[in-house]
């Protein structure tokens, strides 16, 4: 049997605005097995973001549980939760927030090292991500040396280098032309296949959406559907 790596049970969100009550989330609930890729798809303000937010640990629940490999991250203290948003999930955004000091080697290499990992080591792990993302030729450039693409490639490299369970892209190529998006879309993927990640893309674009192995649906909240990408 596959190992499910993420189960998702009953997750409600809402937002209190004056007078009126935001129902974000209401009882959204799948799982996602070991090195699966899921799209996450839905119309704007259909909950996306806020559901990838809670399951990398960046919000919490009004109720529901988020398990990632046996653990209930919903019960976890503010201290173990700041753990594993470093060492169990890698993040992707619309915006690549590399630092404009630093290398692309070294905004690649930087959370390994923070987390402890020998310099020499993280250095040689970078090199080998952006390599998966055909950066070899740029790791001594910085973020103003370097294309829209370049510097979201950058950020997919990262999100990996510390070994996560899962890896959330937030619209990773809402910011980028066609051309840009289609690669940057498959290295991700290709990526995260070739290192046996767990990857949940969160994306308006059919094309983002199509290379996933399951896509699952968001409607004004609700699960409106669960499946294999067609």
């Amino acid at each position: 049997m596959s190992e499910i790596i993420l189960k998702v049970d009953g997750i409600v969100k809402n937002y209190v605005s004056g007078a009126e009550t935001l129902h974000i989330l209401k009882g959204i609930a799948f799982e996602v097995e070991k090195g699966a890729s899921m799209a996450v798809t839905g119309r704007s303000g259909s909950g996306k973001s806020t559901l990838l937010n809670i399951i990398g640990g960046l919000d919490v629940t009004d109720s529901g549980s988020i398990v990632v490999g046996g653990a209930e991250i919903s019960a976890l203290p503010e201290s173990a939760l700041s753990s594993y948003r470093s060492r169990q999930v890698g993040f992707i955004f619309q915006f690549h927030y590399l630092l404009k000091d630093f290398t692309a080697l070294e905004n690649v290499m930087l959370p390994a090292y923070i987390a402890g990992m020998r310099k020499k080591e993280a250095v040689e792990k970078a090199r080998l991500l952006l390599a998966d993302v055909r950066l070899e030729d740029r790791l001594g450039h910085f973020p103003s040396q370097l294309s829209g693409g370049e510097r979201q490639r950058v950020a997919v490299a990262r999100s990996m280098i510390n070994d996560p369970d899962l890896v959330l892209a937030d619209e990773p190529t809402g910011n980028l032309d066609p051309d840009n998006s289609a690669l940057v879309t498959e290295l991700l993927y290709s990526a995260a296949e070739k290192r046996g990640k767990t990857l949940i893309v969160v994306t308006h674009d059919e094309k983002v959406a199509a290379r996933a192995l399951v896509r699952c649906m968001l409607e004004n909240g609700a699960l409106a559907g669960t499946g294999a990408a067609p």
